[in-house]
Order: structure tokens, then C-alpha cells, then sequence
């Protein structure tokens, strides 16, 4: 497969955008295509992949049912096919961010202690704002060492939507 597919998918934070390839989930973005197209080709560039965009439905359809589960407060976990794409470091933290619980949070330091990299707390930051696939990879869930929302790459608006949901949910 040359293309990569995505889907605008209709969301309570707005449109979000999914994108696959070879049936697995490999992006999710906050707005329209139109938005983000130059942002995705010079991501997928980047990571080797191919450069042309394919708007369907078929290889997301699990992902947005999933998607819809969630944002109902009826699913907790999901359970679709991704990849990574990133360093051997940010697979590391994505890895570790997706088993952080719902409706729990922790810090970038417990996420640094717990791939074994105590002192790498500010790279650890680094690669929490660039995880690919967020809500299904929980990055929002990671909050400052202080007890408060820092940063989210969709905005604080949307992390504090995705807490609170989860949080009237757990």
C-alpha cells in the first residue's frame, strides 16, 4: 500500500483526524485535513512513509467505534491495532503512557522512574508532546509533578475535557 487513509472523525473535542496505514492506526490529529495535511506529509516524509493521502473509512472503522465507546464513557481500553513510529526513546515512553490507567494520572517523573530513566524527565516531557496517537495512547493522563495540567498538544481545553470524562466515568 502507497497511501496512507485517513478518516475525519466527528468528535465531542471537534474533528479529529485518524490515519493509517497498512491497517494500523499511525496518527491522530486535532483539526480538518485541510489543517494538518502539510504537518502529516513532512511527519510521514520523515518516517519513511508514503506521502499521499487517502480520505476513507474502511481501516478506521474499529477506531472510530472504539472512539465512540470512549467518548460515551462506555470503554475504558482499547484494543485496536497501532504503530509507532519515533525513536527507540519515545517508543519507550509512548509504551509506558499507554498502560497508565483510566481515569488515574501521573507525572512525567513517575513516567521517567518507570522506563528506568529517573534523570531523563525533561525528555520524557519531549516525547509525551510528540506521542502520534493521543486519547488512545493516554498522554493526557500525564500531569505536572505539582498536581497540575501542563501541556497538551491538542490544548489544555481538550486535557481537561479527557480528565474530567474519565474521572466522572472511573
Amino acid at each position: 500500500m502507497n497511501t496512507l487513509v485517513y478518516y475525519p472523525y466527528d468528535s465531542p473535542l471537534g474533528t479529529i483526524l485518524l490515519v493509517s496505514y497498512d491497517q494500523d492506526l499511525i496518527l491522530i490529529k486535532f483539526g480538518t485535513i485541510q489543517e494538518n495535511e502539510k504537518e502529516i506529509t513532512a511527519w510521514a516524509e520523515k518516517h519513511s512513509l508514503p506521502t499521499s493521502l487517502t480520505e476513507a473509512i474502511e481501516p478506521l472503522q474499529e477506531t472510530i467505534y472504539q472512539l465512540d465507546q470512549y467518548f460515551n464513557g462506555e470503554r475504558k481500553t482499547f484494543s485496536i491495532p497501532y504503530k509507532f513510529y519515533g525513536t527507540p526513546f519515545q517508543q519507550k515512553v509512548w509504551q509506558a503512557l499507554a498502560e497508565v490507567e483510566y481515569g488515574k494520572t501521573c507525572s512525567y517523573l513517575d513516567i521517567a522512574h518507570h522506563i528506568d530513566s529517573p534523570k531523563a524527565v525533561r525528555a520524557v516531557g519531549g516525547a509525551n508532546n510528540k506521542n502520534p496517537i493521543s486519547i488512545i495512547v493516554p498522554c493526557h493522563r500525564v500531569i505536572g509533578k505539582n498536581g497540575k495540567l501542563v501541556g497538551y498538544g491538542g490544548g489544555l481545553d481538550k486535557k481537561e475535557y479527557l480528565l474530567a470524562l474519565e474521572k466522572a466515568e472511573a
